[in-house]
């Protein structure tokens, strides 16, 4: 098995390649919103969710390819998130992975329609994954329809907009990371596993293990936005304490943070005692994400 970091630069080329054969060119006519979609998507970022599925797709029996195209939707939802979460009507951020923000270069209409349209892409990528004995493409929409949607994704970003200037308790804090941020990374995990016909098991072994790490990974996001820079992160830092979000920084602490984000990464890797070896990968993952400093 090769290095992590090598893992990781080659995960990454291998989606962005497979993202600039998808997406529309920027010549393709009309051109605005092609060159608005592809400035999003290609500003840089970790691929963290695309990588998680192809990992689990991995640790599940099958290949990078077979995962491919649920790889690629999850990029598209995620990258559509962040071009509205971006808006001045929502988190209002100049900066996004170290570039300006959709709307800064294109405009508010047409970064809410850049927005749009690699939502819907997303839908017309993941129906392409291969159908498996267990998971028909229906299975794979529902699984990412579902998240996308006023119970997770949306309703992750209601109650945040909804918590701004308020002190929330921690269960509320909590509700906002489930379903802000670890429900996608949840499903990019499931979908990883769908894509390779994985046992019940196995499915719900991915489902508790993106949770844990979704919520540590949030966690990490909100101490790391007290304790780096701007550049450093490529975003705006500081922001969550200029709207008075609450944060677990801001209600337990960094060092309660910081052993909180321990014990979820030690749940994940439980968590994924039904693969036996085959899930050291994901472990990686899970303890790369935590002991990362952007």
């Amino acid at each position: 098995m090769s290095d992590l970091k090598t893992y990781l630069t080659d995960r990454c080329t291998f989606v962005d390649a497979v993202l600039d054969r998808l997406i529309p060119s920027a010549e393709t006519a009309p051109a605005t919103i092609h060159k608005a979609m592809r400035h999003s998507i290609f500003a840089g970022g970790k691929r963290l969710r695309p990588i998680l599925c192809l990992a689990a797709a991995e640790a599940a029996g099958g290949s990078k390819e077979s995962a491919s195209f649920a790889a690629v939707a999850v990029e598209c939802l995620h990258t559509y998130s962040l071009i509205h979460d971006d808006l001045p009507s929502m988190d209002n951020d100049d900066f996004r992975r170290g570039v300006p923000t959709c709307h800064k270069v294109y405009g508010d209409g047409i970064a809410i329609l850049a927005g749009d349209a690699l939502q819907a892409l997303a839908f017309e990528l993941v129906v392409k994954t291969p159908i498996t004995v267990r998971y028909h493409a229906g299975a794979l929409v529902t699984e990412l329809a579902r998240t996308a949607g006023s119970l997770h994704l949306v309703g992750g970003q209601v109650a945040d907009l909804e918590g701004e200037g308020k002190k929330l308790p921690l269960e509320s804090l909590r509700f906002i990371h489930e379903n802000k941020t670890a429900a996608l990374l949840t499903t990019s995990l499931k979908l990883g596993g769908m894509s390779a016909d994985c046992q019940p098991e196995e499915l719900q072994a991915l489902s508790d293990f993106g949770m844990a790490t979704g919520l540590a990974f949030q966690i990490i996001d909100d101490i790391l936005d007290v304790t780096q820079t701007s550049e450093k992160l490529g975003k705006s830092a500081g922001k969550d304490l200029a709207s008075e979000k609450s944060t677990y920084p801001a209600l337990i602490g960094l060092d309660a943070s910081r052993e909180e984000a321990h014990r979820l990464t030690q749940v994940a890797h439980d968590a994924l005692a039904v693969f036996g070896n085959r899930g050291g990968r994901l472990r990686e993952l899970a303890d790369y994400l935590l002991a990362r400093d952007y």
